[in-house]
């Protein structure tokens, strides 16, 4: 389970950066005032425009970003009291990859494997597994730094996965990804709901969010737009498609 209340977050503005953006004021909120709630079991999709605060959103619940103020809750651990503990519950994939260059895809997820304190046969047996699923065997001993886009987004969801989360935290999780393994990362999103985990994710893909989505919230400019599940959601559209009434949500507000 994922709670997040009244979730701000504050960045100082620079001179140049108020010149940039034509304002006086020093401070700019990324994200203000934001409340939702992602249960376990489900899948929740937090949307929005560029900018809109998802990514900052996301990385506050991760605990790479410190909230100005507001609450978060992850696994009835409280992130910002207790970042140490919340990390070993949640897996987050970055839409930057962060990987180290000169290593291969078995040493980093060794290295991953290690900061959780894994067994050598359960790491073994989780790694073949994502081996599989994402045909990454061909290039598991090549370094990162000789790797396309998507053989890195593959090690990276490897990375996310390996300690076996509680709470799954997907930012753009097929992009970069050809149709087929993106296919196989909608399967295991599926999956992650299937075994109770708690997973929330952000897409540009609406029919990705179509075919995943339980809950899901809506913001803009760092405010919260929408939150509900998507039956009432697609129960009280007032336009033909997800896209037409996200568009319109956003306009709108």
């Amino acid at each position: 389970m994922i709670k997040v209340e009244n979730l701000v977050k504050e960045f100082k503005l620079s001179k140049k950066q108020q010149k940039e953006n034509n304002t006086s004021e020093k401070v700019a909120k990324a994200v203000n005032g934001v409340s939702f709630e992602c249960k376990a079991g489900r899948i929740f999709s937090l949307l929005g425009p560029n900018g809109a605060g998802k990514t900052t959103t996301l990385r506050m619940i991760s605990t790479i970003v410190k909230p100005t103020s507001g609450s978060i809750i992850v696994d009835g651990i409280d992130v910002i009291k207790e970042p140490q503990d919340a990390r070993a519950k949640i897996g987050f994939l970055t839409g930057s990859t962060g990987l180290y260059e000169r290593l291969t895809p078995n040493e980093v997820l060794k290295y991953f494997a290690d900061l959780n304190d894994m067994d050598k046969a359960t790491f073994e047996k989780r790694r073949d597994y994502y081996y599989d699923l994402l045909d990454m065997h061909d290039f598991k001993s090549k370094k990162i730094g000789q790797m396309s886009t998507g053989m890195k987004q593959k090690v990276s969801i490897t990375r996310t996965m390996i300690h076996d989360p509680n709470v799954v935290v997907f930012d753009e999780p097929t992009s970069g990804l050809d149709v087929i393994t993106a296919e196989n990362i909608i399967k295991l999103i599926n999956d992650c709901k299937n075994e109770g985990k708690t997973v929330i994710f952000s897409s540009h893909i609406m029919s990705e969010v179509d075919l995943l989505c339980d809950d899901l919230a809506i913001i803009n400019k760092g405010k919260l737009l929408y939150s509900g599940t998507m039956e009432d959601f697609r129960t009280n559209m007032q336009t033909d498609t997800l896209t037409g009434e996200f568009i319109r949500i956003v306009n709108e507000n």
